[in-house]
């Protein structure tokens, strides 16, 4: 068995491990149809290293050599259609189908060219390249900001296309691809050629799995915070994102407030109009607080009936007007469940986060002063004066130590 053989051999069982770890991947959320395509694209890379290894014991290798063609040009239109799915881009079914049909037409009527001509070899590599390069291009139109993971995707798939550009030149630099199809795989440059799309695949399929286990575990830990029946986080997912806010407010000089609000006599709405109605209160209210929220503010329901939203670059004068309009907001809401005359209400309570000052001290005065709005009538808001000196010097001492 020949090298180029051997490495034909590994390429069709890494196709097929990957093709599972991307069938493995398809069970989970968001990654589904990104990764249907993806294992489908390895399937049909395994179809295609089951052809190339048949060719030799065709007499006329022709249709095999065309069909290898059109199945790896498939395969690669099926990962960019992952890659559409995975982006959020609209996959270009049509053109990138039309250009399958069109250049298996092509490689088909190529077959009469001298076998070492290089219009015959670019004929059977470039549509390689240039679907490389389109999946460079949907990946690159995504509007999801790119980390360094979909940058190093896009570099590969770069770096893949060229080498698919640089083959003609490759084969024509050792020899040619052997003096007939059923002669390739003996030929150096098949060797060269398996090489290259061992490396290039499997860096291209880790990359793209990496991305998708990171969504994946994304996912996952979205879920994890995230209240059920609010829509909002839950208490642990709201006091992460709210000590992030909090530290990145402290590096960046701008004011960060926490306003809690907790619903007026829940307890009597449940026992009145029973726990579905009250489940309808905490959702019309989470509702009004999510709507009010800006993208860059974190909401939660931290407590049964108590609600929190951390509000970065907001001063205390602008978070307490926006206490005061959703409080007045909710109090006009009709809620489901309810008699029609019936409307529930909130009490609030704000506090601005001081130089010197944590999460936790910031969360006890918004506390107190939620006690005192409670304590005061119920329905209002109670702005927190600021924290004493002996609250804010433990935490001083510790940032110096």
């Amino acid at each position: 068995m020949s090298g180029a053989n051997f490495i034909l051999l590994i390429n069709l069982s890494v196709a097929g491990l990957l093709a599972a770890a991307f069938v493995a991947v398809a069970f989970h959320g968001a990654s589904r149809a990104p990764a249907r395509w993806l294992a489908t694209g390895y399937v049909l890379g395994m179809a295609y290293f089951a052809i190339e290894f048949s060719i030799p014991a065709f007499e006329d290798a022709r249709p095999a050599v065309v069909a290898a063609f059109a199945v790896f040009l498939g395969a690669t239109i099926a990962f960019n259609g992952g890659l559409a799915h995975k982006y959020g881009v609209a996959p270009p079914w049509p053109p990138m189908l039309f250009f399958l049909v069109v250049t298996t037409v092509a490689v088909y009527v190529a077959q009469d060219l001298p076998r070492q001509s290089l219009s015959r070899m670019m004929a059977y590599q470039l549509p390689y390249a240039a679907m490389q390069f389109a999946g460079l291009a949907i990946v690159w139109s995504s509007r999801q900001r790119p980390a360094i993971l979909d940058r190093i995707l896009m570099a590969v798939l770069a770096a893949s296309a060229l080498q698919f550009a640089s083959k003609p030149f490759i084969a024509h630099a050792l020899g040619g691809w052997g003096a007939n199809p059923q002669a390739y795989l003996e030929s150096s440059y098949a060797l060269v050629s398996q090489s290259l799309g061992t490396v290039f695949g499997l860096a291209l399929a880790l990359v793209i799995l990496a991305i998708l286990v990171r969504d994946v575990l994304a996912e996952m830990t979205s879920k994890s915070e995230m209240d059920t029946l609010s829509g909002l986080l839950n208490r642990g997912g709201f006091t992460r994102q709210a000590e992030m806010a909090v530290l990145g407010a402290a590096r960046q000089g701008v004011p960060v407030t926490l306003v809690i609000a907790d619903l007026d006599h829940f307890k009597a709405i449940n026992d009145s109009f029973g726990h579905a109605a009250g489940d309808r209160v905490i959702e019309t209210f989470a509702g009004l607080l999510s709507e009010a929220a800006a993208g860059h503010h974190a909401a939660g329901r931290i407590g049964g009936e108590e609600f929190a939203i951390i509000l970065a670059g907001t001063n205390l004068a602008a978070a307490r007007l926006f206490a005061e309009g959703t409080r007045s907001a909710f109090g006009t809401l009709p809620i489901e469940g309810l008699p029609a005359d019936s409307r529930c209400t909130a009490s609030f309570g704000v506090a601005e986060l001081h130089a010197g000052e944590g999460f936790s001290g910031l969360m006890r005065r918004a506390d107190a002063a939620l006690y005192q709005a409670k304590n005061g009538g119920r329905d209002c808001v109670r702005v927190s004066a600021g924290p004493t000196l002996a609250e804010i010097a433990p935490v001083a001492a510790g940032r110096r130590s």
